[in-house]
């Protein structure tokens, strides 16, 4: 029997994959659009649907073009701070505990915001919106990761907001296309990044294959976002599964992917949730997460995600428990403060 969905929204979930510039409400979008005369391609009643339309189209190239229109209502102190807060919130409401914001700075500099100015204003953001989570009953840690993008070149300024680990910086992330622009290009952010043992995760294994799985993993990622085409590394036959050398790696190594059913789809990764790798994943022991990775974009929830997957794959309460579990361990928090909450939020919210 499956799971109901108003328990699947009671449950704890955690946000480990969701772009701060992809989880803007349509809303803001509008209202903070007509403040500063940025023309939409849609109403402000249509805009949620123009998003959704124009992210579903099978292509991360054209999926990717959304972003100039969130992203231009994201220059100022102040909307960057309004943006992180209800960030927070939308999370919160939905039941999650733990989030990470990821976005990169060098794209919200157009105003003349400083890259530190920026990263201090979602800081801010973050934190009110945590204190609004926790007045309505619903506690939430916020940190964020700031973000490079692979086909620009290496900023070490990014790196160093990173490595002082301020205004809740968790961590770094590398994004943007795969194809032809691998994290070698970014070597020597990672070099600084390990030799400070600031904690990094890469995007690979979604709009490119093997390779880019190899790459991250020779760089020394902790997390791999999305990683769902690590299955072409796998093969079956009637001697059942055989793992290829990077899949064999992630499996034992225990490297966590930073699943987003939806947005897979709508890149293109496979036609119905009951055709996504997670389940294969899942059943031969790799630690996947639930993630949204840009809401707005892909017109779903935590909730959602997780209720797709309770229908295609018949996971029942110990699985999300799982899960929840695994993902809260993958954060880039310290271990104590994992284990708190896996041991005070998780466990008692799922044996209840």
């Amino acid at each position: 029997m499956t799971l109901p969905l108003d328990r699947i929204r009671s449950l704890p979930k955690v946000a480990l994959h969701d772009h701060l510039d992809g989880g803007v409400r349509a809303a803001t979008v509008a209202e903070l659009a007509a403040e500063i005369g940025h023309d939409l391609p849609a109403l402000p009643e249509g805009l949620g649907d123009w998003f959704f339309d124009a992210a579903d189209s099978g292509s991360l190239v054209r999926y990717l073009t959304t972003f100039d229109h969130t992203i231009a209502v994201m220059q100022t102190r102040d909307q960057l701070r309004r943006v992180a807060r209800e960030w927070v919130e939308d999370l919160a409401a939905d039941g999650v505990v733990y989030g990470e914001a990821r976005w990169a700075p060098e794209q919200h500099t157009r105003q003349g915001l400083l890259l530190v100015e920026a990263v201090e204003s979602v800081g801010l953001g973050l934190t009110d919106g945590m204190a609004a989570a926790a007045a309505s009953g619903r506690p939430f840690v916020a940190r964020q990761l700031v973000t490079s993008l692979r086909h620009t070149a290496p900023n070490p300024e990014v790196v160093e907001l990173a490595v002082a680990g301020e205004h809740l910086v968790a961590g770094f992330d590398l994004a943007g296309p795969e194809d032809g622009y691998g994290p070698e290009l970014h070597a020597a952010s990672f070099a600084r990044l390990r030799e400070t043992f600031t904690p990094f995760t890469v995007h690979a294994g979604e709009a490119a294959g093997v390779a880019s799985l190899d790459g991250a993993i020779q760089v020394g990622a902790l997390r791999l976002g999305h990683g769902v085409r690590i299955v072409e590394d796998i093969t079956h036959d009637a001697s059942g599964y055989r793992l290829g050398p990077v899949a064999r790696w992630v499996l034992d190594r225990r490297i966590p992917l930073e699943v987003s059913p939806s947005s897979n789809l709508q890149t293109g990764i496979c036609g119905t949730i009951a055709e996504h790798p997670f389940g294969l994943l899942e059943r031969l022991g790799f630690v996947v997460t639930v993630n949204c990775d840009n809401r707005l974009m892909s017109r779903t929830s935590y909730t959602r995600e997780t209720q797709l997957l309770v229908e295609a794959f018949g996971y029942g309460l110990p699985d999300l428990e799982r899960f929840t579990t695994d993902a809260v361990r993958a954060a880039f928090l310290p271990h104590e403060e994992r284990e708190r909450l896996v041991t005070e939020v998780v466990r008692p919210a799922f044996n209840r």
